[in-house]
């Protein structure tokens, strides 16, 4: 990413001692202050506007089987200030330019007694405060185990808060709206309605954690560029509200192994007055590092379909056949096997959606189900159940890729590891070769079930390497990576643009599961996806599952105008039509702005928004002057007025308008919409009815 302009100069800011330090953001918006209690213990407290938003928070951590933990006992050694501005241009994004405005403070720390040395260094943006840990190479501290970071985010209030549980292994949750005194009363229930494991306290939250003060403040708690380290949620003392950073254990209990000279992620704060702001926000990005990758011109953006949602659904399946209750890898021959007659990934049946693909003008078809191993993937042959180069005997690989390659259209590689990261690991070389010889640019890699080694989290240190490893391991091969079930996204993505998506919430799969709330897309942008883009997989047409599969009572819990409106509202450059082709077909009016929205933005402007209530952002093309409007609503019927003053002034569009009809509902009516033609201009103002789990979608043309 190219550098257009940067600036660092040193400034002065005002102190009255060196243990007492005061920042201000470059708007002057933010005033962070910085001081050591008695004890040595340090502090950090942030105003915004001339209002306290964090109370007076500790930093530092608790270290295992040392006699003197990283907390206290401090002295401020130096303190030094710098402002940096710069402009770096996206490889994708939701705009082509993003600036990197902070000024900074780094105070050096010296711990009587051990005289062991540790940097917190702060950035305070327009948009927020970010702050890490820093340990620069020494003779007293070199290796050292984390028992605990005991990082503190002291709120003003009882705030309200969209949260869902700490757990170590997943964030395939709905959110929770709740006062942050709620949470005690509410986390059993929440626990059950999602089906998972109780990992964790009864006020532990995962972050990114939404909250919203009693005078309408937005509040938004996270972390940027998480490597080499163990997943941060919180832990709340529901009496103080204050939040304390708690890390996931490995197999053994240990937070995080380290060796000076390293660093901690940056712990984030993004905090506005206005809900658009926080969409808006870039902070977690710039947080990051510059790409590492010299030439990212293979790094495209793609719009997908694939045969999955039948599966989902129970409509079809993954595996090739019920014969064998146990796989053994090498020694099971598929061939003499019976075929089930509900494989999805045949050849038959994969040239129907390339050849769908190629009539609509998609990018990619994503393939899942199609190697050996899915009959016993959850049994005690997991460990070695799949090597990624193996297909069943009714799908061929090359007949398939010369096929697809004849009518203009790239394959995506599927790699379901079920959590055993070490036979992938094993495999990964031969499978990224594997997907070159045979013209796969793109994977979609899942991480299901519990890991292996046993014992070990999604979200520990050890795993979260494994990740990481993955992703640098496809650059070598030129290789873009989409990861489910893996960590949510810290910005990493700017660093490694090949990680195109990830999954890593509650997706579309789960309104296949019982459903999502209706409000549920009206959330994430303001929770998951300030970490990076989600692989949402939008676009479902047929919202009762049960014409799929009639053993199957879910409902999809939105309007047909709602889906259409999330390939704006849901950020990613990797964008799937979930649905079947059979159900596009009976609704290609309503396909179409599917068929015309771009998977690549010029720039983005976030034109309405409310936590768990309604969204509505408007995207700029980054190849034409089109522009695009995505509404999603919450569980209340609402009018949503927007002024498109985003357009150029003087030029005349023609909008295209898919809307809720007047009696659609998620419910009852959820198929009911309408589409209109209008001719519009940067003065005109429209007001759009939107069901409850309702939205729209405009399509914006310049007239010529």
């Amino acid at each position: 990413m190219n550098k257009i302009k940067a600036l660092i100069v040193i400034f002065l800011v005002s102190v009255c001692t060196l243990n007492a330090q005061e920042l201000k953001s470059p708007s002057g918006n933010f005033t962070m202050k910085f001081s050591l209690l008695q004890d040595g213990t340090p502090t950090y407290q942030l105003f915004y506007q001339n209002k306290e938003v964090i109370k007076t928070s500790k930093l530092g951590l608790e270290l295992k089987n040392d006699a003197k933990s990283l907390l206290n006992d401090f002295k401020v050694v130096s303190a030094f200030p710098a402002a940096f501005n710069e402009i770096w241009n996206t490889v994708w994004g939701e705009e082509t330019q993003i600036q990197n405005h902070y000024n900074e403070l780094a105070v050096r720390l010296k711990q009587n007694g051990t005289e062991r040395e540790m940097i917190i260094r702060f950035r305070l943006f327009n948009d927020g405060l970010g702050f890490r840990y820093e340990f620069p190479q020494q003779k007293n501290l070199v290796y050292f185990v984390i028992k605990e970071e005991r990082t503190e985010f002291a709120m003003t209030g009882d705030h309200k808060a969209f949260w869902i549980p700490g757990d170590y292994d997943t964030q395939e949750y709905d959110y929770t709206e709740s006062k942050l005194s709620e949470i005690r009363g509410l986390f059993k229930k929440a626990v059950t309605d999602n089906a998972s494991q109780q990992q964790f306290s009864e006020t532990g939250v995962q972050t990114s954690l939404m909250m919203k003060t009693a005078d309408g403040i937005y509040i938004n708690i996270h972390e940027a560029a998480l490597i080499n380290y163990s997943c941060m949620s919180l832990d709340l003392n529901d009496k103080t509200f204050v939040f304390q950073s708690h890390l996931t254990p490995d197999a053994k209990g240990d937070k995080g192994y380290m060796q000076a000279p390293c660093v901690s992620p940056w712990r984030t704060m993004v905090i506005s007055n206005d809900a658009r702001a926080i969409l808006a926000s870039r902070m977690t990005l710039n947080l990051n590092e510059p790409c590492k990758i010299e030439d990212t011109s293979w790094i495209k953006p793609v719009k997908y379909v694939g045969v999955w949602w039948e599966m989902i659904t129970g409509k079809s399946s993954w595996s090739y056949t019920n014969d064998f209750p146990a796989i053994q890898l090498g020694v099971t021959d598929y061939s003499k096997a019976k075929p089930n007659g509900t494989h999805a990934a045949n050849n038959k049946h994969v040239k129907e959606y390339i050849d769908f693909a190629a009539l609509h003008g998609f990018d990619a078809v994503l393939v899942e189900g199609w190697n050996e191993g899915w009959e016993d993937w959850f049994g005690q042959s997991k460990d070695y159940v799949f090597d990624f180069v193996t297909p069943y005997p009714d799908f061929n690989v090359q007949e398939i890729h010369a096929y697809a390659k004849s009518k203009g259209i790239k394959m995506i590689m599927h790699h379901e590891t079920s959590g055993s990261v070490r036979n992938y690991e094993r495999h990964m070389d031969k499978a990224y070769q594997f997907m070159k010889d045979n013209g796969y640019d793109a994977v979609k890699s899942g991480y299901v079930g519990n890991m292996l080694p046993r014992g070990e989290h999604h979200y520990s240190q050890w795993i979260l390497n494994h990740y990481q490893y993955a992703i640098e391991k496809a650059a070598d091969y030129k290789i873009m990576v989409n990861a489910h079930e893996a960590v949510r996204p810290t910005g990493i993505c700017r660093t490694y643009p090949n990680l195109i998506g990830n999954e890593s919430a509650r997706g579309t799969e789960f309104q296949a599961f019982g459903g999502s709330k209706p409000n549920h897309t009206t959330i994430l942008p303001f929770t998951r996806l300030m970490g990076g883009p989600m692989d949402y997989t939008p676009g479902i047409f047929e919202m009762d599952i049960a014409k799929l599969n009639p053993n199957n009572n879910s409902h999809v819990n939105t309007t047909l105008a709602n889906q259409l409106g999330l390939y704006v509202v849901m950020y990613s450059p990797l964008q799937m039509a979930a649905d079947l082709p059979e159900n596009y077909n009976r609704f290609l009016d309503a396909f179409q702005f599917i068929k015309d929205v771009p998977v690549e933005w010029a720039k983005s402007k976030y034109l309405e928004a409310e936590p768990g209530y309604y969204i509505t952002i408007a995207r700029k093309d980054k190849n034409s002057n089109n522009w695009f409007v995505g509404n999603s609503n919450g569980t209340t019927p609402r009018t949503s007025a927007i002024t498109l003053d985003f357009l150029e002034k003087g030029k005349k569009y023609e909008a295209t308008i898919y809307a809720d009809a007047a009696d659609a509902d998620y419910k009852n009516n959820p198929q009911a919409y309408k589409i209109s033609k209008q001719k519009v201009t940067n003065k005109t103002i429209l007001k759009l009815r939107t069901a409850a789990g309702g939205g729209y979608a405009i399509s914006i043309v310049e007239v010529k």
